[in-house]
């Protein structure tokens, strides 16, 4: 992509790609002025890819569960698996927005189709990854 890409560009060219395994990217602009797109892939829509861009960075956000899905007692085996995936997990990391834990990625402003296309699948990819992984610490 040349010059600053924006939300907009990107789904217009994420709306005519499928990933690697078949699966179907369905984007849509979910708040105009934050510049927030909301990425489905077919057949896991329940876990949709957010993607913001700014000066510095395009992000690529999933969510994965809130502070009250932890089983209490093991709340502290949890947090200490997620910094042992941190590593691990490819092109991904985990954080915590107020309640919320999260999977991430970034890249660069300059990156092109072909690699947000890339970090949007491996980002839906180790969501999954994570949920199952963490299933034992989640009521």
């Amino acid at each position: 992509m040349n010059g600053k890409l924006t939300v907009s560009q990107l789904a217009e060219s994420l709306g005519r790609t499928t990933l690697d395994n078949g699966a179907m990217l369905s984007p849509e602009i979910i708040e105009v002025e934050l510049q927030v797109l909301q990425v489905l892939i077919q057949d896991r829509e329940e876990f949709p890819v957010y993607v913001t861009i700014d000066d510095s960075q395009i992000l690529c956000v999933s969510y994965l569960w809130r502070e009250q899905e932890i089983i209490p007692e093991r709340r502290e085996a949890l947090l200490e698996a997620l910094l042992t995936l941190n590593i691990p997990m490819p092109l991904s990391s985990f954080s915590k927005i107020g309640q919320q834990y999260i999977i991430f990625g970034a890249l660069s402003t300059r990156s092109d189709i072909d690699a947000i296309r890339h970090e949007i699948a491996t980002l839906s990819d180790n969501t999954l990854e994570a949920i199952e992984l963490m299933a034992d610490y989640l009521q």
